[in-house]
Order: C-alpha cells, then structure tokens, then sequence
C-alpha cells in the first residue's frame, strides 16, 4: 500500500540503486522494496536499518537511516565507497594464487581495527603447496598480532570450510578481496541460495548487467547459522584492488596500529611522524622486534596519503 511507513534492511546495492527486505514480513508487503535516497541526503550502505516510506506496490523513499554500529567504506581525497555496514567481522579472502596484495592486507587490517570490527584472515588455495610458504611469510605479522586465521581450498577440502561455519553463526560477515581470491566460491558454498538470490535481485533491479559492481545480504542457512536466536548473515562486496583510508587522521592511524600502543607518547620529539627522527619510540620498537617494519612502512604511506588528501581538499575548495 503505498505511503506506508515501515522498517527495512538494505539487502542490495548496484551504485545507486537499492534493495531493501522488510524487517517484518506481510502479505500486504513485497519481499523486497525498490528503495531511493532524497536527493544525495543519504548515502546508505548495505546493512543498513532504514525507515521507509512506500509510494508504490514495489518502491519506497528512504526517510532516515538507524544509527550504525559501524561503516566499513574506502576513501580517496574527493569520494568514499560504502562496503557494508553494522558488521560483526570481515572475511578477508586472500589466496596464495593468484598472489594477494599485502598493501591490501594491511588496509583492511587498518579500517577492520579503526572500525572496531573483528577481522578474520581466510588463505584460500592452500592446495597450490609450492605457494603456501610465500603467503604465510607475509601473513607473519599478523599472525603475530592475533588476527584469526584459516588456511582454506575452497575447491578441494570442503571440511576447511565447514571448520569456519562456526564462527559465522549468529554473525553479521562482509567478504572482502581483491578479484579471483574465491570469494564467489566461498558464498555459494555456505549460502547455497545465493547465486537465486541474485539473479533475483538483479531482476527486481534490471542490473544483470552491473552485478560485479554490487554488494549484496545474505541470510546463512538456518541448519547452522543461528546462534542464540540470532540468524548471521554474509554480505559480499566487489573485488577491488585498492583500499583508500585518506579518511583516518594522524591520529586515528597510530591509535588503529595495536602494537604501537606501549610506545605512543615516548618519542623524543611530540610531534614524530615516527619515519627518521632520532629517538623515535616505534623506531625502537622495529629494533627489538616488537613492531614490524612492514607494518610501519604502510603507517608512514598512510600517514602521506592522508596529509596529501588534506591538501588536496584544501586546494580544490579554495579554487
């Protein structure tokens, strides 16, 4: 009935055209809702809880977005990209071919602790052996930092992949990678329905076209994905290459590096970018082997990037 007002979650985005389930179900309701932002108003992400208005059988207007617990996006100087949001933790898919990017590694590793949300590592490929030694030296660091980690085949050890499920269920779970880590793999094998659910999304859309672009909801099955009457669900994003945080100040970097906690406000120097200044704390921390030089080599490209973007937002507003 159209202008009904309801709650909704956004199932589906396809740039700017939404998807979003009703919270509560009716027979007065489609299952899905065509939903559009008023203007540039809102910029919603999936995961998202909005209030809806209808104004047709199948569409409705956003009128606000629920407070978040989080939002997982990627900025450059001049736009950001919405991942996902109120999530429990991020899958990172990596796999030992074709050979993952550790920039991208360490990026997520950055916005998943800035964020506040658990990330959990999943080496995909493992079978591909002559490969697996390469790919555990540079998931060292943060093996050595805690972060979980599962050493996967998708394709050949179904077991690998059942020995994860419990730590979906009941979970909110964005997948996240670069292209041809397996993620697609990943999905339809824990939600067998998945690959329906999107030829269904992309019809309700018309955008069978643009659905590599997409990130989209999934329920987990009921057999094993509810967990303390909560049903987890896994949100797949697009395969990208690059992770932006020209978001994160100086600050909100050094704090989103566990391992430089003990040594914040020991520099010599108040105002150290911890990269050549003498009596560097976080430099000593690289001596002894508490920090490593991987980790704060991406801090100081960070630390650029950011001041860079600054700049150039500056730039573009004074011009």
């Amino acid at each position: 009935m159209p202008n009904s007002s309801l709650m909704a979650l956004l199932v589906a985005s396809y740039g700017r055209n939404y998807l979003a389930r009703p919270l509560s179900p009716s027979s007065s309701h489609p299952d899905f809702f065509e939903v559009q932002s008023r203007g540039k108003k809102h910029e919603v992400a999936v995961g998202d809880l909005l209030e809806i208005t209808t104004t047709s059988a199948h569409q409705a207007v956003i009128d606000k977005i629920s407070p978040r617990k989080n939002l997982l996006f990627r900025s450059d100087a001049f736009r950001s990209k919405s991942i996902a949001a109120n999530v429990d933790q991020i899958l990172l898919v990596l796999a030992t071919e074709p050979a993952f990017s550790p920039d991208l590694l360490g990026r997520a590793a950055i916005a998943a602790a800035h964020e506040g949300i658990e990330l959990r590592i999943l080496l995909n490929k493992t079978d591909l052996t002559d490969k697996l030694s390469k790919a555990r030296e540079l998931l060292a660091p943060y093996k050595n930092l805690g972060i979980p980690m599962h050493e996967i085949s998708a394709k050949f050890d179904a077991g690998s992949l059942d020995a994860i499920e419990p730590f979906l269920a009941g979970k909110i779970s964005v997948l996240v990678g670069q292209s041809g880590m397996g993620k697609s793999t990943l999905l339809n094998k824990w939600v067998p329905t998945a690959a329906a659910q999107t030829r269904e999304h992309s019809t309700k859309l018309d955008t069978g076209k643009h659905t590599t672009t997409a990130c989209r909801y999934y329920d987990l099955p009921t057999s094993w994905g509810m967990k303390d009457g909560t049903l987890g669900a896994l949100i797949d994003s697009p395969g990208f290459q690059e992770f932006g945080l020209a978001h994160l100040s100086e600050s909100e970097l050094q704090h989103a590096f566990s391992e430089f906690s003990p040594y914040l406000g020991h520099c010599r120097f108040h105002n150290c970018t911890h990269s050549h200044e003498p009596g560097c704390a976080i430099q000593e921390g690289v001596k002894v082997g508490q920090v490593s030089p991987t980790r704060l080599n991406l801090f100081n490209q960070l630390l650029h990037e950011s001041k860079n973007a600054t700049l150039q937002t500056q730039g573009h507003a004074s011009s």
